[in-house]
């Protein structure tokens, strides 16, 4: 159930309630694309702020594979996290791999990057897996419109990803079904499941897209195949088109996207949940976001110096170690050192949400947008 608390603008201030635990909105989910946060325990992942984590079903089920998590209490259980969980379809991931998938009317063929085996992927498996893992929130299975792509390849990409989320929608009522019945190990009733909007750089097909997903009826919308190489104008563009469309009812999801920037943006623009590799992979190669840029922990300059990473952050790295210690534990490939910067990271996204989540409550967002982005252009490291 999704509660729309408050409104500064366009910007949603709301509340996800699950099963497992009320997500508070806007909200970052950080990626435990192999049933783990990179570098991070679930009790630090608590510890930092994380309510709710972002798994993904394409690396899940080649690896351990969804019926062994399955058979194991779900991924909850099986990866020791207590909180709400959302799978994605595997739709991107499929998209990504190029040459080695063929994409058809049934599904995507494609081998396996583990062993080269071949597999087929369709919406219905999609939606058996995420059943399998047991997750919070599905995701159906998507066709990603790849950029650049003229007007007839996005519109025969998006009506095939429409095609797909009607037969997603029908698996998934389907096991809702038998888990009603009395279906063992299966999320079933407690299952949201989500749409995902597609249709590329162009206004008309997203809004076919959205309406047709509208139709079928989904517990929210998600926007997808942005952040696949376009510019920022052209994203930008696309959200400020269609996401007030989106129902003012249900969660809207920007998948993939998560620039401390980005995340604001969005917010403005009344988005409810984002994603994105970022905080963990730039923290594990030593790139950290801070209230005043990007620090390269790399750099020379941070070899004696005695600063947190930080000043204005309360984490536990800021707390308790200097740039020169991470910029040693960096050059010497100390695995404390990702696993401290990834700490800063997420603490610092999630304090980000918070202050965002604040200001839209208070009718001050715009004031403090503005604060950040003066803070954010008042440090540029360019090596």
């Amino acid at each position: 159930m999704f509660e729309l608390l408050a409104q500064d603008g366009a910007a949603r201030r709301g509340r996800l309630s699950t099963p497992r635990g009320v997500v508070e909105t806007p909200v970052f989910m950080p990626c435990g694309t192999r049933g783990t946060v990179k570098g991070m325990t679930p009790a630090a992942l608590r510890e930092v702020g994380t309510r709710i984590l972002l798994g993904n079903t394409f690396h899940l089920l080649l690896r351990p594979g969804d019926a062994l998590v399955r058979d194991r209490g779900g991924l909850h259980r099986f990866m020791g996290w207590d909180g709400p969980i959302l799978t994605d379809s595997g739709g991107f991931q499929v998209w990504s791999l190029g040459e080695l998938r063929r994409i058809e009317e049934q599904g995507a063929h494609f081998r396996s990057p583990i062993n080269g085996d071949p597999l087929l992927l369709t919406p219905e498996r999609s939606l058996q897996a995420q059943c399998n893992l047991g997750t919070d929130i599905a995701m159906c299975f998507d066709e990603c419109t790849p950029y650049p792509a003229t007007q007839a390849e996005a519109q025969a990409s998006m009506q095939l990803s429409l095609r797909w989320a009607a037969r997603s929608k029908a698996e998934c009522d389907r096991w809702r079904g038998e888990s009603g019945a009395g279906g063992a190990g299966r999320a079933g009733r407690a299952q949201m499941l989500f749409g995902i909007v597609q249709g590329g750089m162009f206004d008309d097909l997203r809004a076919e897209s959205l309406d047709g997903l509208v139709q079928l009826g989904f517990d929210g919308y998600a926007l997808g195949g942005l952040s696949v190489g376009e510019p920022k104008e052209e994203m930008d563009a696309v959200l400020r088109r269609i996401a007030p469309a989106m129902p003012a009812d249900r969660p809207r999801y920007l998948m993939g996207v998560g620039a401390p920037a980005d995340l604001a943006r969005g917010v403005q623009l009344g988005l409810d949940m984002f994603d994105c590799v970022l905080p963990t992979r730039n923290g594990r190669n030593g790139h950290l976001f801070t209230s005043r840029g990007l620090v390269k922990i790399r750099n020379a300059r941070h070899r004696s110096s005695d600063a947190p990473i930080d000043a204005e952050c309360s984490c536990y790295a800021c707390a308790h170690f200097s740039r020169a210690y991470l910029h040693h534990l960096q050059r010497c490939g100390e695995m404390l050192g990702p696993m401290l910067m990834t700490h800063h990271n997420l603490h610092y996204y999630h304090s980000l949400m918070r202050r965002l989540r604040q200001a839209i409550e208070t009718g001050t967002l715009s004031a403090l947008v503005n604060d950040l982005h003066e803070g954010w252009n008042s440090q540029h490291e360019s090596v």
